[in-house]
């Protein structure tokens, strides 16, 4: 008989650029298409997965980088959310180009899906 025993390790990925529910969306799909990833959770700032390997891990990493969230893993590294500032050109929102402002003379221009 031939059996197989893959035992898989938890990683909590640190994760730039994201500001928003939005984002947590992205990376949340991003991380589902890496095959031998399995997503634990996804907040603003972090993800906790589980992968078979390092090169797995790198693999979820890359993801990432490609839908324009950078990220590292974080083992043992405790992530503060709130430092974690938006970027210029990454995620859903730091990519966003400003909406012209109204008429109105104290509109402010807004952009991004949070405004």
């Amino acid at each position: 008989m031939n059996t197989t025993t893959q035992t898989t390790g938890t990683t909590t990925l640190a994760i730039d650029g994201m500001t928003c529910g939005h984002c947590v969306q992205a990376v949340t799909k991003a991380l589902s298409a890496v095959p031998g990833v399995r997503v634990r959770s996804v907040a603003v700032g972090s993800a906790v997965i589980e992968a078979a390997d390092g090169w797995t891990t790198g693999k979820a990493v890359s993801a990432l980088d490609e839908a324009g969230y950078p990220a590292r893993a974080a083992a043992d590294v405790p992530v503060t959310v709130a430092a974690t500032p938006a970027r210029s050109g990454g995620g859903c929102c730091g990519g966003a180009k400003p909406a012209m402002p109204s008429g109105d003379p104290d509109a402010k221009a807004s952009g991004g899906c949070c405004g």
